[in-house]
């Protein structure tokens, strides 16, 4: 079977990034032809681990208008698209070259499956790509999340599409009510390996990880460990991973005095190396897709701290069997339940075996099937079922 997959930017570092690339690196194992279609590209290498059988092909190429001085950089974001409605969260991307580039792409395809992994890809291609190609919608963010003028255009052209995969309970049953047309299909994105080396819980570092936005609830997470050092000196809170909001983040550590205790260290090759040698993850979210970071800390038998914000944490943790959930962005209850499991060993490696059972669940072996079946049944013509993925 041909299977491609339509990225923003495969070079990219983010975690639909390594999701997708994931997916593709199981299908190509699989024995499926394979191709990555990167729409933008502005590094100079891919930074996630690409199957070489799989074929990676960019249709607008940035890196050279990434310089401060060119020409080329003042051209590509001149004008903007006009299909790419406002509020996707990667709109600056579509400039109207961008946007040409993936119309263009779309409405040349004749065959095989087109995967598409934001909302702005998946208009694009239910409004261009023609049958007989298979146009599935990969969803990694919940419907509720994204501002109006989004929703409305996916209420107006994603019933083009043969399918919209989703990746939590509550957001294909929201996707449903806005699409009672179109097969909606819950699978979970997959953790590459789901017997990762076990944390002993005995070093006093919690972990967190994630870009440096607004969504990921990092200032919240500073605050509540401002408590958690007030009756745990000796702990430390280390957050992964860089973007725009670092600075504030940074100000946000001084302000607080928790210099020595909470550091920014940016990206890491190394993330399941600190996980292991951690004794917490904790999850700070303000809203979410499915939590892949949280999953992957869990197969390293962490358990988790999260606020129970909208989809996501709560489809995976049980509460107070794998981890605890707190309401969503009360710093007070976050706090107190960090400091529970901190004075606790016995119950963070009790949690922690539990978490790493709940883990086995996304292991790639449970979830890829679910792909091959669905393109089957897609491709067979098959009445396709509401769900792939068994409800908790």
């Amino acid at each position: 079977m041909r299977i491609r997959y339509l990225m923003l930017d495969a070079y990219g570092v983010g975690g639909t990034v390594k999701t997708v690339v994931n997916q593709a690196n199981a299908m190509a194992a699989a024995g499926h032809d394979v191709e990555l279609v990167s729409l933008v590209r502005r590094r100079d290498r891919l930074h996630f681990a690409v199957d070489p059988r799989i074929t990676v092909t960019t249709l607008v190429d940035q890196r050279a208008g990434l310089r401060p001085d060119s020409l080329a950089r003042r051209a590509w974001r001149r004008v903007r698209g006009k299909v790419v409605p406002r509020g996707e969260f990667a709109a600056g991307y579509f400039t109207e070259r961008v946007e040409w580039a993936a119309m263009e792409y779309c409405s040349g395809l004749r065959d095989g499956v087109l995967v598409t992994s934001r909302p702005a890809l998946s208009l694009v291609a239910a409004r261009r790509a023609r049958k007989p190609v298979i146009k599935v919608a990969q969803e990694h963010m919940n419907l509720s999340a994204y501002p109006e003028t989004i929703r409305k255009e996916i209420a107006r052209h994603y019933g083009a599409l043969d399918a919209v995969t989703v990746l939590t309970r509550a957001n294909m049953q929201d996707y449903q009510r806005l699409l009672p047309g179109t097969p909606i299909v819950r699978i979970p994105n997959a953790v590459a390996r789901a017997d990762r080396k076990r944390s002993r819980h005995t070093e006093p570092v919690v972990i967190a990880s994630g870009r440096l936005v607004p969504q990921k609830g990092f200032d919240l997470l500073i605050k509540a460990f401002a408590r958690v050092v007030a009756e745990h000196p000796q702990w430390r809170l280390r957050i992964f991973g860089a973007g725009p909001r670092q600075g504030e983040l940074a100000g946000l550590i001084e302000q607080y005095g928790l210099g020595e205790h909470v550091s920014l260290p940016g990206h890491t090759a190394r993330m399941h190396q600190e996980l292991a040698g951690a004794s917490l993850y904790a999850l700070s979210s303000r809203y979410e897709g499915l939590p892949m970071t949280m999953i992957e800390a869990m197969t390293h038998a962490l358990p988790v701290v999260a606020f129970d914000c909208p989809t996501g944490p709560g489809d995976v943790l049980t509460d107070g069997v794998d981890g605890l959930l707190v309401p969503p962005e009360d710093v007070d209850a976050f706090a107190a339940a960090l400091n529970r499991l901190i004075g606790d060993r016995e119950l963070r490696v009790r949690m922690g075996k539990e978490a790493q059972e709940t883990s086995r669940a996304y292991a790639a072996e449970h979830v890829m099937p679910l792909w091959e079946d669905l393109f089957s049944e897609l491709a067979a013509g098959e009445r396709i079922s509401d769900t792939f993925w068994p409800s908790r």
